[in-house]
Parts: structure tokens; sequence; C-alpha cells
């Protein structure tokens, strides 16, 4: 009886390490996939939420449309630059007003109310 532990003993000590391996390589490569799908679910709910907000009013200038006036012309004050060096980076800057000539950003829905429709036959 006690022949066939020395064989077994062997065995396990030469071939236990590679299972070992096997496990830890199986566990890691569920790991990162459970990480990879609660990523994607986190982009998803993102995604869901940004399709769900209306578009912000916002002109090709960057500004929000509360910075345009009725006729569309912009009355936002930006820093442009009026100094450049030898490799056209600017090196200084002047307050002036946004030459935006017109809104072109989304135009905001007004509220609308309807009734319910109700039948009547």
């Amino acid at each position: 009886m006690g022949g066939w532990v020395w064989m077994v003993i062997p065995a396990v000590v030469i071939f236990g390490g590679a299972v070992g391996e096997n496990v830890r390589g199986a566990l890691r490569t569920r790991h990162e996939r459970k990480l990879e799908l609660a990523k994607a679910a986190e982009r998803k709910q993102l995604a869901l939420e940004a399709a769900n907000r209306p578009p912000e009013p916002v002109c090709g200038c960057t500004h929000h449309l509360a910075k345009h006036d009725k006729a569309g012309r912009c009355h936002e004050v930006v820093e442009a630059p009026t100094a450049w060096d030898a490799e056209r980076k600017p090196l200084q800057y002047e307050a002036r007003q946004c030459n935006c000539q017109q809104y072109i950003g989304p135009e905001p829905l007004g509220t609308v109310f309807a009734q319910e429709l109700t039948d009547l036959g």
C-alpha cells in the first residue's frame, strides 16, 4: 500500500505547479473579462444618459445662446493674440469682442402643451 504513495508525490510536485499556473491564468483572464464588461456597462450608461439630454445651445464660437443677441451676433469678450514669436506661437493677448457673426447652434424648442386625447364616442 505504501508503494503507490511514492509515485504520487513526485507527480503532484511536478504537475502541481502547472495546474496551479493554469488555474491562476484562468482566474486572471476571468477577472480581466469582468473588468472589461464593467467598463462597457459604464460606457453604455453614460451614452444613454447623454442621448437623453437635450443639446446644449452652444454656437460654433463655443459661446452659449444667451451670449448672442436676437440678430445672432455674439457679445462675449475673448482673448485674441496680438504678438507672435519666430515659431508663430502667441506671446501676447488682448481682450476683444468675439467676432462670431451669427449664432449657428441648435435652436431650443419652446415648451409645448398638448391635452390628452379622449374618446368622445
